[in-house]
């Protein structure tokens, strides 16, 4: 059957002797006649030749080889067909009728053990050529499906959850269909394959009651996996994958053929469709699986391929990422399945042109690798020199993956890492010399990576950083490594999620032009990612933005035309989240990106007050208006916030801005609420309704995530002698209930959440009273309170008071109030005691040495506005003209009036723009607290950026810097942190000087005066 010459020598002599000392040990045990053999066999050239390449090769196959003696004597007297005949055979008479499952786990070990010694001999030898060896593996996988589901269906029957039509043959009828994919559809199956199956059952003639069929049919996938793959003192049959169903993420482990036939009919993706080429049933009933089989052909052979589709498989080939000059220049540790020059690349090639074609010619439509590589030459499709190359690479390759899978029956396909490992596989190959195969294999690889790269050489190449497969239903692992070196700490969730999207779990990825276009865009995407900050980030959300979205074609052919605009959308999701919530819940903002003068300076009052006025001239009513003036701000908002971002302006600039945008839309809410609220409840003629804009609203510096500090003030002309007037509407109010109502009615519709967000958060507290006190407040209460009542902590809040809308005689004596308030004498002494109690108070609670904290932090933006107010309330009784609500402003005004040496004032102005700078870059960028020590180094570079305002270059450029810029900026940021701390120190020095250290020489008799009131 074979002599010496057809083994290879023992790569280790030593395993060899040990494996021939348990040889023999094995026989001892076993008696007289297993003693007589084995001497007798070791004694022969031929026989001691085939221990030793066995024993000295393959640790896997010796065990079975010791414990196999008896069928191996059967084996050699036999020849290799008749004894694997013969053990199909036993099976079917052993197994065929049984019920017992655990015996026929038993049955199934043994015998796969004694396959697998008997098909790595006749390999091994060179006894049986490729297709008998991976026939034979897949032969005996189908034997065992079939067998384990005769015993299962029997056990449904007899449990009563299903009634047989056929008892003596219980697939026949059943609607069990098990679908063999992969190597075992082809009857390709390598020496240690795993086996890829979908199961099915064929809801429109299985006997199971409807209401049963799901739980039944899993009950028995789940039970068939246990019986196939579980380890047992016997070892295991096959490992089974089942992974290759429809959208396995989200189906039960048997699918109804309905179910199935729907998926494909809608969203079968293209690789799906390769995977189906194929598909061959191996269990069950056979007759529904023909059923089935004849719907799928539809799914996969399709007479007419449309230019998406085609693409689409171009893309995916290309994602692999074979490009001519990337050639792997080393063996070890080198994947010979999917690596570059691999098994995976040729059958590829054969499997794209066979979707392609094979619709309108049925001689494409080969399941077997090498026969479907003489079909394309048979069609015209392929050189014959191009098939030679690849079935001999093929034949070569599968021999390689089959002697490295024999070690230890492992599902592996990388070779030893070592060069001692791979001398080793070398030897068991038949190799003299290990620098042999090297150059075999290498050349091997060349060849078939040469033919690979010139597939579809018309279509145009992706710019992908390197594998990006996300086919099938398991990680690629050089996708998994391209993702790491692009910066993901969490591939495999990227590609499993990458995959789910490919599934069309969302509404934007359904359509099958969708997910062709994704397909194409993926490259680009992830590495768009890869460049933010926070890369894994930036995908989640653009994984929540995808879950959002109604329809994905048309915004992905935009990324498709404008890489640009990718680019953009991937620096917002991975930088800035506020953006990104904007970007989720409006991506048509997008296109305004698109238009002339996006990145052009942003435009003043005029402009913004006209452009308002166009959008809302759409409005046909009173939702109308407000979605649209919600709309319309928060499209101004996403353009201040990419500005920030792409450095084309800062947050101290956009902050008059971000005001007048606030503004603008304030009054349109208002006025719009006010007309609805009148239809209800009427007006008072002659009165007035005010709102006094606060805090950061009223100095004119609004950041993108600003609340709005306000007041509504209002003011009816006095009553008559008939008691209080009450309003004009159906439902007439007083002037109390009826502002209080209309406030809380405008800071509904301000706040209010809907599909475009709201459009602020609004905060009253500094009303009179603060929450204790009425939500709006009449003109003479206003007055009176911060005549007689208010803190001093209050006249500090009002400095940055601003009447933003109202009737302009309203407008002007409340303008008027406000200013005979901050310009009325003071106690200059406990103004002093007040604010310094007031700043240590807030330092106490809030107190941080953390500098990018800037508001609290000392030194920071709270200091700076104390110094301000504090010198604005002494000074203004003498010169009314010296208050102003812009903190900067009235620094220069102080200056001016000489209550504030100029270098000093330069100074504070100069750090209030830059702490303004840091905070919106901040609160754009950042959710929560930022902790430089643990931000990425990208972030740190941007806010660098940021804090030196350098805004040069293209702002269309992607927001990405080479490596060495990035590690300037990054090198950098500590001398910025440095300087941040210098100016703080600088601001805190000047505090110190003007409020705290003359505080703290006060009088005692003057610092009791200080008012304990909280600010």
């Amino acid at each position: 059957m074979f002599n010496a010459d057809s083994f290879p020598r023992p790569a280790d002599p030593q395993l060899a002797a040990v494996g021939l000392e348990r040889w023999f040990e094995a026989a001892e045990s076993a008696g007289a006649e297993a003693v007589a053999f084995a001497r007798g066999l070791a004694e022969t050239p031929d026989g001691a030749a085939l221990l030793a390449a066995v024993l000295g090769n393959s640790p896997y196959l010796g065990q079975a080889l010791v414990r196999e003696q008896a069928f191996l004597k059967e084996l050699l007297e036999s020849g290799c067909d008749a004894a694997f005949a013969g053990l199909l055979r036993d099976l079917w008479d052993g197994y065929a009728d049984g019920t017992d499952t655990d015996r026929l786990m038993r049955g199934l070990r043994i015998a796969k053990r004694r396959a697998a010694l008997l098909i790595g001999i006749a390999d091994i030898a060179g006894l049986w050529p490729l297709e008998r060896v991976t026939g034979a593996l897949s032969e005996l996988a189908e034997t065992s499906l079939h067998l384990a589901c005769r015993l299962l269906l029997r056990q449904a029957a007899a449990s009563g959850r299903m009634t047989l039509p056929h008892p003596d043959d219980p697939e026949r009828g059943s609607g069990l269909i098990v679908l063999a994919m992969g190597k075992f559809g082809a009857k390709e199956l390598n020496y240690s394959s795993d086996i890829d199956l979908i199961v099915l059952y064929d809801d429109g003639v299985t006997p199971v009651p409807e209401e049963e069929m799901t739980r039944t049919f899993v009950r028995l996938a789940r039970e068939l996996v246990r019986i196939m793959e579980e380890r047992t003192a016997d070892g295991y049959v096959f490992r089974t994958d089942l992974r290759l169903r429809p959208d396995p993420g989200a189906t039960p482990l048997a699918v109804s053929v309905s179910a199935a036939e729907s998926y494909y009919g809608s969203l079968g993706q293209n690789w799906e469709r390769a995977a189906m080429i194929k598909a061959r049933p191996v269990a069950g009933d056979a007759e529904a699986a023909e059923g089935f089989m004849q719907i799928i052909r539809h799914f996969v052979w399709r007479r007419s391929l449309d230019f998406a589709a085609i693409q689409d498989i171009h893309s995916i080939k290309r994602q692999i990422g074979s490009h001519k000059g990337h050639r792997q220049k080393t063996v070890n540790g080198h994947n010979i399945k999917i690596g570059r020059g691999g098994i995976r690349e040729i059958e590829f090639f054969a499997q794209t042109q066979q979707l392609i074609f094979g619709g309108r010619d049925p001689s494409l439509r080969v399941p077997a690798t090498v026969a479907a590589l003489h079909a394309l030459v048979a069609a015209g499709r392929a050189g014959p020199r191009v098939a030679e190359e690849l079935e001999e690479a093929y034949r070569f390759l599968r021999r390689v993956e089959h002697r490295v899978q024999m070690l230890e029956d492992q599902q592996t396909h990388e070779l030893p890492k070592s060069d001692e490992g791979v001398a080793r596989l070398a030897v068991f190959l038949g190799y003299d010399d290990p620098q042999r195969f090297r150059t075999d294999l290498l050349e091997t690889l060349g060849r078939v990576e040469d033919h690979y790269a010139r597939l579809f050489e018309e279509a145009p190449p992706l710019s992908g950083p390197g594998n990006l497969v996300f086919t099938g239903t398991e990680d690629d692992p050089e996708t998994i490594q391209t993702l790491r070196n692009l910066g993901y700490q969490n591939p495999s969730a990227v590609a499993a999620q990458v995959r789910a999207w490919h599934h069309g779990r969302y509404r934007a990825t359904r359509s099958t032009r969708a997910r062709e276009l994704l397909t194409e865009l993926i490259p680009t995407l992830l590495a768009a990612f890869g460049t933010t900050p926070h890369p894994d980030q930036a995908f989640l959300s653009f994984d929540e933005f995808l879950a959002k979205l109604p329809a994905g074609v048309q915004l992905f052919t935009l990324f498709y035309a404008n890489p640009r605009l990718l680019e953009l959308t991937a620096e917002i999701m991975g930088t800035a989240p506020r953006l990104a919530e904007q970007l989720a819940r409006r991506p048509v903002v997008l296109d305004a990106v698109l238009t002339p003068g996006f990145f052009d300076p942003l435009p003043g009052r005029e402009e913004l007050e006209a452009s308002a006025t166009a959008t809302l001239a759409e409005a046909r009513d009173f939702e109308d208006v407000l979605t649209l003036t919600r709309c319309w701000t928060n499209d101004q908002r996403f353009r201040a916030g990419v500005h920030i971002l792409r450095n084309i302006s800062d947050a101290d600039r956009c902050g008059p801005f971000l005001t007048a945008v606030a503004e603008i839309g304030l009054a349109r809410i208002q006025a719009a609420v006010e007309e609805d609220f009148a239809r209800r409840y009427g007006r008072f003629p002659g009165a007035g309704f005010c709102l006094v804009a606060m805090g950061r609203l009223g100095s004119g510096t609004l950041s993108l995530r600003s609340d709005l500090d306000i007041i509504t003030v209002y003011d009816v002309p006095p009553a008559g002698d008939d008691g209080p007037p009450l309003s004009d509407g159906p439902k007439p109010l007083t002037p109390t209930d009826y502002f209080i109502k209309l406030t809380q009615r405008l800071v509904s519709a301000i706040t209010a959440p809907t599909g475009e967000g709201q459009l602020y958060d609004v905060d009253m507290r500094l009303r009179p009273s603060g929450n204790s006190g009425p939500l709006a407040v009449s003109f003479e209460a206003f007055g009176r309170y911060q005549r007689e009542s208010a803190w001093t902590w209050e006249h500090m809040a009002l400095t940055r008071a601003r009447v933003l809308t109202g009737p302009a005689e309203l407008r002007d004596r409340l303008e008027g109030t406000v200013r005979a308030v901050l310009t009325a004498p003071r106690d200059p002494d406990r103004l002093l005691a007040d604010v310094a109690g007031m700043r240590a108070r807030i330092d106490q609670q809030h107190h941080t040495d953390d500098i990018w904290d800037v508001k609290y932090v000392r030194g920071g933006m709270i200091d700076i506005q104390f110094i301000a107010q504090y010198l604005a309330l002494r000074h203004a009784a003498e010169r009314p003209e010296v208050p102003h609500p812009n903190t900067t402003e009235l620094l220069g005004r102080l200056a001016d009036s000489g209550h504030l040496d100029r270098p000093t004032a330069d100074a504070l102005i100069r750090t209030m723009r830059l702490w303004r700078r840091v905070q919106g870059f901040l609160r754009l960028t950042t959710e929560g607290r930022f902790r430089a020590a643990e931000a990425p180094a990208g972030l740190r570079a941007a806010l660098a950026r940021a804090i030196l305002n350098d805004r040069g270059g293209d702002p269309t450029a992607a927001g990405s810097e080479s490596a060495e810029s990035t590690g300037q900026a990054a090198v950098d940021f500590a001398a910025v942190e440095t300087n941040l701390r210098r100016a703080a120190a600088e601001v805190y020095g000047h505090f110190r000087r003007i409020v705290e250290d003359p505080a703290a020489a006060l009088t005692p008799a003057a610092a009791r005066n200080e008012e304990t009131s909280p600010p």
